[in-house]
């Protein structure tokens, strides 16, 4: 028996990802043109943006230059050609895409760069074997 169906609540999905940046703008920029992500809103010296349902918030830290992240990884069909879409665009990869495991009936595939804030962020794939 499942929490839910027990009554229990239980967490479902990810809704909304913060991440801290210095510069909103150029953050809203790499983001947006960049990434090319849909922006939403801003509102409140935040940033939103859509991300295949969920949503990213952008907003500097109240701790001024302190950024807090963890890794997100952004999904991709295709991580070569993402990959070279965003070398065009002025990205600058930590490491070039690679397969990180095997698995069962895919190969897990990811390539890690910055935002322009500092953030680490990485393309990932999983490509059918």
């Amino acid at each position: 028996m499942s929490p839910a169906s027990a009554g229990i609540p239980e967490v479902s999905s990810i809704g909304q990802i913060a991440l801290t940046v210095k510069d909103l703008p150029r953050a809203v920029a790499f983001y947006r043109d960049i990434l090319g992500l849909p922006f939403l809103f801003e509102a409140a010296n935040m940033a939103f943006f859509n991300c295949g349902g969920v949503r990213l918030m952008l907003s500097p830290s109240e701790n001024p230059g302190a950024t807090y992240s963890s890794i997100v990884y952004y999904k991709t069909a295709d991580i070569q050609a993402m990959s070279q879409v965003l070398l065009a665009r002025g990205v600058v990869f930590e490491s070039p895409a690679r397969m990180i495991a095997k698995m069962p009936d895919h190969d897990l595939w990811m390539a890690f760069f910055r935002d322009s804030e500092g953030n680490l962020l990485a393309l990932m794939s999983e490509v059918p074997n």
